[in-house]
């Protein structure tokens, strides 16, 4: 099977430097679980409709990581997280 690589944008790398040291270890720890190296990027997400249409979103507690799923590269490329209740504002 193919496995899909993750890329970081520079805003997501940013976001995460500003949160918790427990919350950045477990982000990281379920990143390691369920998204590298993975055949299928979606069983783990949701897709996202309205103007996130084309995005698709990951659960990780409290917070929310919004990635753009390439299959023709075999990339995901994590575009934001931020907890739940800010992650869908501009």
């Amino acid at each position: 099977m193919t496995k899909y690589k993750l890329k970081y944008e520079a805003k997501i790398l940013r976001q995460l430097r500003k949160l918790d040291p427990s919350v950045q270890k477990l982000i990281k720890a379920w990143i390691e679980k369920n998204l590298l190296d993975t055949s299928e990027p979606r069983i783990q997400g949701q897709a996202l409709r309205g103007s996130l249409d084309g995005y698709w979103r990951y659960r990780i507690g409290d917070y929310r990581m919004i990635v753009e799923i390439e299959d023709d590269n075999l990339l995901i490329i994590a575009i934001s997280i931020a907890h739940r209740r800010e992650v869908y504002r501009g």
